[in-house]
C-alpha cells in the first residue's frame, strides 16, 4: 500500500469536500434553507462536536484513475442521494427546494471528492 499517496489523497478529497460544501452553502444558498428548521437541524457548534467522525468516514482504499474515483464518487453520491436526502424528505418536515438542493450539492460533492481520491491516490504494484 502507498501510505502517503493514500494520506495524500485523503487530505486533498477532504478539502474537497469542505470547499464544494461551502461552495453549495453559499450559492445555492442552502444554508438559508437549512436554517429554516432549527428544530431539526445541527447548529453550527453542534456540527463542529461530530466533524471528526464526518471526516473520518470519508476514508477509502479502492482503485486509481480519473475514472475509477469517478465511479466511486457517483457511487458514494448516489448512496448518500437515496439513503438521507430523499430518507429524510420522507421522514421530516423539511421543503422539496431543500431536497433537490441537497441531492444536487451532495451528488455533485462526492463525485469530485471520487475524482480528487482518484487522481491521487496509486495503489503499490
Amino acid at each position: 500500500m502507498n501510505t502517503s499517496r493514500m494520506a495524500l489523497a485523503a487530505f486533498c478529497a477532504f478539502v474537497a469536500y469542505f470547499v464544494l460544501g461551502g461552495v453549495a452553502l453559499t450559492v445555492l444558498r442552502i444554508r438559508t434553507e437549512f436554517m429554516k428548521y432549527p428544530a431539526v437541524c445541527r447548529p453550527q457548534d453542534g456540527i463542529k462536536k461530530v466533524m471528526p467522525a464526518g471526516m473520518a468516514a470519508m476514508l477509502y482504499q479502492g482503485g486509481s484513475g480519473t475514472a475509477e474515483g469517478a465511479r466511486f464518487g457517483a457511487l458514494i453520491g448516489v448512496f448518500s442521494v437515496r439513503a438521507f436526502v430523499i430518507h429524510n424528505y420522507v421522514n421530516l418536515n423539511i421543503g422539496l427546494k431543500l431536497t433537490i438542493q441537497q441531492s444536487v450539492a451532495y451528488f455533485v460533492e462526492w463525485l469530485v471528492v471520487g475524482v480528487v481520491i482518484g487522481l491521487i491516490y496509486r495503489p503499490a504494484r
